[in-house]
């Protein structure tokens, strides 16, 4: 990188160089191997009368360092600015210094912002004022093109974000005089005005300055002192060495950046003296180190201590070069390797493509849906298949990346998905189902009666018709499970989605394939998921539906379920009619009045009323009981729940119609049974060094049954740890001969353990295995609030004998029925005080029939007793307790009419009598509703006599026989006839 001429320091030391290492005269070598050559082989002859060499540093720009560093090759020479380019070796010859530099004891100073100029070196800077920019055109003119140029220190500021470049230059431009002098640093550098271009001067370094003085303040003029180096011995070791380190580090930064090769090309086209300060100054200027390090090697006039610093600015310079060459091989090997990846997997598809054995994506695309439509090609229909093909070809012709192709490859892909015309095998064998009914539900023998039919039909015709068949009832009855069942029965899939809430039509008739993220609807989504066209289609909470922006759901779902139009169903996505006339659909409601009337026209409503106490009884013990038991991991001889216990919590705890809260009540209570047994150290798992104990103990019990002489004797026996897998084994209770009870303790030991091997062991061993003691956990009515709290629910019948003006009617709730009493009381007599205030929360129907009431019975008072001014002279007050519940119907009228009368005659009413229907004015009685609740409420309470209106023989006719087991039930159609019944204890009305 360097290139000198003779020089008694260096020459002992190249003289050591092999000659084959600097290479042969005739070849063009680096640099500078060149220069070293050139020293070794150089006489003593006299180096101080050598060429002059300069050097620019483009620093006054505020580049970066690196960059500020690199040497200028071609400066113009002439004064002359309009002058034609020159050579780069006349362009950089000796500038004439007439009169001499150390002459100049005053000059100018130029502020350097980033880089202090170095002696010897070029560096073009800009000068913002005008008045220091004309001084400087008027020393030159004078023949005296001399300026300093001094480093400018860094700005003290408290502000911790550094200044921009533009920033600190502004700041410069606005110093004067004494601010001016304060921010220079002392030791600067005499600098030759080469040229003026506009506002661009060129200067040279020549020699070190100091600031003594100031003269002027605009433009700042001081005296200078011109600097020397100190004295130093040239044949010292140490300086010969420092110096060779120098040079041998610019050769290492030589070899990996080819920055610092430009200075070398630079440097050997301009030969010159070439000394231990020139090389200083030289590794210095060159290097990418910032400008306060320069600063310092500028005004280090000790020149082993200025080598020193050199040195260590481009060994810095040469680990900068090697973390550069680093991170360009890394990123180069990683981006060949990319790039090597990608050509190598080009040409492997291209080679599979030759071959036959891959082809591009469009082609494999519409290979697999072509694939895929292939096993139900037969039975799609001509339009759909139509569809398929034009959208194929289309997908043929667009580009892979357009959003067209994605959209098209989606449609193509419900389009194939869905299974035109596979329909799944059923079975309409009705005694199967009838046992899968059965076995899922106990009870609802209409609901039952009505699949069967269903059935029954599909297996004379041959074929099922999709019906709409909709479950009405309080929640907890199991409508759903009931959809479930029934799609077993029928061996069909089953797909279950709730509407509830739902307010966007999009969900049911889906999204127009124009929009973003469009899908089909759920029906559509249904048949892709089960795979049949025949599925049974389960739509819950239907009576829920929303209603919003997007629009009518209820309106929707017309198309849907309409028998007459469900052949051509229209999605909006898939813009085909698909036939789901094949749907079984089973709708769910809680409350028919709250499905739109069209909609409701369109299904067949089966009501679900609920289930009474016995039915209640069953299920908790064939379902709920064995189900919650085995999923809290709890053995059938560890815990016994009373009949009396099961019983007090269906009544006082679990009273609505459906079964999920008693279900949640049996797992709350053996959950406590769990963390009981495991209190007393209880496990049910087998134990991995007993598995082989009870797998052995199971083979001697087979032995044991298969062979009676070898019987295991009385009192021992081996319990299995493991679950009941039968309903048998569940209701199985050990007897005295298989176990030994001491109170509510039972304990199991056996007789001959087995070791791991299968023999018996010697009866003078020690028996391994403790015998086990579980109590078993007795649950009855007693220690039944232990385990469920409270009772949340008491007894209906609050009066054992019913007071004068007491009445009991029955009443439909949501969760079921109820039985409800209708209190009326006197206020206050008086001529003309004739008056009715109503209590008890009561709707506007109910107030009204208070009011019907009211003057049916004072017209049926005046008809029996016409001398009796009860009514008249009368303020009653009537109230329905439990006045936080709202309470509204229209079958009330009978029960406060009667409540009236009994109040007028003074007469109390059989206490065992509950009576529902609406009266008119004239006293004919109305048909109800809710007819199998009530009546389960009637049976809930005790009640033995239930008077109904004559229009309700039919319902009741058709209620299961356990529900109207028990029950004396009149029909009337006239009030006249509930008087007589209600006041005489004679029945002479029709049952």
């Amino acid at each position: 990188m360097l290139k000198a001429f003779s020089s008694s320091v260096l020459q002992g030391r190249l003289q050591r160089i092999p000659a084959g290492f600097l290479g042969s005269g005739g070849e063009r070598k680096a640099p500078i191997f060149r220069i070293l050559g050139s020293l070794r082989s150089s006489n003593g002859r006299n180096s101080s009368f050598c060429k002059r060499v300069f050097f620019c540093s483009e620093s006054g720009d505020g580049s970066d360092p690196v960059d500020a560093a690199k040497p200028a090759v071609e400066v113009e020479a002439a004064e002359n600015e309009n002058a034609e380019e020159v050579d780069s070796k006349s362009a950089s010859a000796i500038v004439s210094t007439n009169p001499r530099p150390e002459d100049c004891l005053k000059v100018l100073v130029l502020p350097l912002p980033h880089r202090p100029l170095f002696p010897g070196f070029y560096m073009p800077i800009y000068v913002k004022d005008p008045k220091l920019l004309a001084a400087l055109v008027e020393n030159r003119k004078r023949s005296a093109p001399y300026a300093g140029a001094f480093l400018i220190k860094e700005e003290p500021t408290t502000d911790s974000s550094p200044a921009s470049a533009s920033e600190t230059e502004k700041n410069i431009y606005d110093l004067k005089g004494e601010e001016l002098l304060k921010r220079l640093h002392e030791v600067g550098t005499l600098a030759q005005i080469t040229s003026i271009q506009g506002d661009q001067v060129v200067l040279i370094g020549h020699r070190r300055l100091r600031i003594t003085e100031m003269v002027e303040e605009d433009p700042l003029t001081v005296k200078v002192d011109h600097l020397k180096d100190k004295p130093y011995d040239k044949d010292d070791d140490v300086i010969k060495a420092t110096s060779f380190e120098v040079i041998s580090t610019l050769r290492d930064v030589l070899k990996t950046s080819s920055l610092w090769r430009d200075h070398v090309q630079t440097y050997t086209q301009h030969i010159g003296d070439f000394n231990y300060p020139r090389l200083a100054d030289f590794g210095a200027a060159i290097s990418g180190a910032n400008k306060f390090q320069c600063q310092q090697v500028l005004e280090e006039l000790d020149v082993y201590k200025r080598l020193k610093l050199t040195l260590e600015l481009v060994k810095k310079e040469m680990e900068i070069s090697k973390i550069q060459e680093s991170i360009a091989k890394a990123i180069e090997e990683k981006i060949s390797g990319e790039q090597r990846r990608y050509l190598l997997n080009e040409q492997l598809k291209a080679i599979k493509k030759e071959l036959g054995l891959e082809t591009d994506d469009k082609t494999a695309l519409s290979a697999k849906f072509r694939e895929r439509l292939e096993p139900n090609k037969e039975r799609c229909p001509p339009h759909v298949l139509q569809v398929i093909e034009e959208e194929l070809t289309k997908l043929q012709l667009l580009e892979a990346s357009s959003s067209e192709f994605n959209v098209t490859r989606n449609y193509l892909d419900w389009l194939t998905a869905l299974p035109w015309g596979n329909y799944s095998d059923e079975n309409f064998d009705v005694h199967r189902a009838q046992i899968i009914l059965d076995e899922d539900h106990y009870g609802l023998s209409d609901i039952k009666e009505r699949i069967l039919e269903f059935i029954a039909v599909g297996k004379l015709r041959g074929t099922s018709q999709g019906k709409i068949i909709c479950l009405s009832g309080p929640p907890g009855v199991g409508k759903t499970s009931i959809g479930r069942s029934i799609a077993r029965a029928l061996n069909r899939k089953f797909y279950r989605f709730s509407v509830g809430g739902l307010a966007d039509v999009a969900e049911i008739k889906g999204h127009r394939r124009t929009y973003i993220g469009a899908m089909p609807g759920k029906m559509v989504q249904c048949l892709k998921n089960v795979g049949t066209a025949n599925p049974l289609v389960l739509i819950d909470e239907i009576d829920k539906l929303g209603r919003g922006h997007a629009g009518d759901p209820a309106s929707a779902l017309l198309e849907l379920l309409d028998p007459e139009q469900n052949a051509n169903f229209l999605d909006h996505y898939l813009d085909v009619p698909i036939d789901v006339s094949k749907v079984l659909f089973v709708c769910t409601a809680n409350v028919v009045e709250m499905i739109p009337n069209p909609l409701l026209d369109r299904m067949e409503i089966i009501a679900l009323a609920g289930y009474i106490t016995d039915e209640k009884m069953h299920i908790a013990r064939d379902y709920l009981e064995k189900t919650t038991r085995e999923a809290c991991g709890i053995n059938p001889e560890q815990v016994e729940v009373t009949d009396p216990a099961l019983l007090a919590l269906i009544e006082n705890y679990c009273r609505e119609a459906g079964v999920r809260n008693l279900q949640k009540h049996i797992e709350k209570i053996y959950r406590k049974i769990a963390l009981q047994l495991v209190r007393q150290g209880v496990t049910n798992e087998p134990s991995p060094s007993a598995s082989v104990q009870v797998v052995e103990a199971n083979e001697s019990k087979e032995k044991a049954i298969e062979e009676p002489n070898e019987t295991v004797p009385e009192g021992q026996t081996c319990i299995e740890s493991e679950k009941a897998t039968s309903h048998e084994q569940a209701n199985e209770t050990p007897t005295e001969s298989d176990s030994t009870k001491v109170g509510d303790q039972v304990s199991c030991t056996d007789d001959q353990p087995l070791d791991s091997v299968g023999n018996a062991k010697s009866e003078t061993g020690q028996e391994t295995d403790a015998s086990k003691i579980v109590e078993k956990v007795v649950v009855d009515v007693p220690n039944l609030s232990d385990f469920v709290g409270k009772p949340v629910f008491h007894a209906e019948r609050i009066y054992d004998q019913t007071p004068v003006g007491v009445v009991m009617g029955l009443a439909w709730t949501a969760m079921g029925g109820s039985t409800l009493y209708i209190e009326t009381t006197l206020v206050e007599q008086g001529d003309g005080k004739g008056a009715l205030q109503l209590t008890g929360q009561l709707g506007d129907v109910m107030k009204e029939s208070a009011q019907i009431a009211h003057t049916v019975a004072r017209a049926i008072l005046l008809e029996k007793e016409p001398d009796n001014p009860f009514f008249a002279n009368t303020k009653l007050h009537l109230h329905v307790p439990a006045g936080a519940t709202p309470k509204d119907g229209p079958s009330a009228g009978c029960t406060m009419i009667t409540s009236l009368l009994s109040l007028a005659m003074k007469k109390p009413v059989r206490k065992d009598l509950a009576m529902t229907g609406e009266v008119t004015l004239t006293g004919r009685i109305l048909p109800i509703g809710g007819v199998k609740e009530k009546t389960i409420a009637a049976r809930r309470s005790d009640v033995k006599t239930i008077i109904f209106p004559s229009a309700n023989r039919r319902d009741f006719d058709e209620l299961a026989t356990n529900v109207k087991e028990g029950l004396e039930v009149h029909f009337v159609d006239d009030y006249n006839k509930i008087k007589d019944l209600a006041f005489n204890t004679e029945q002479g009305t029709e049952k």
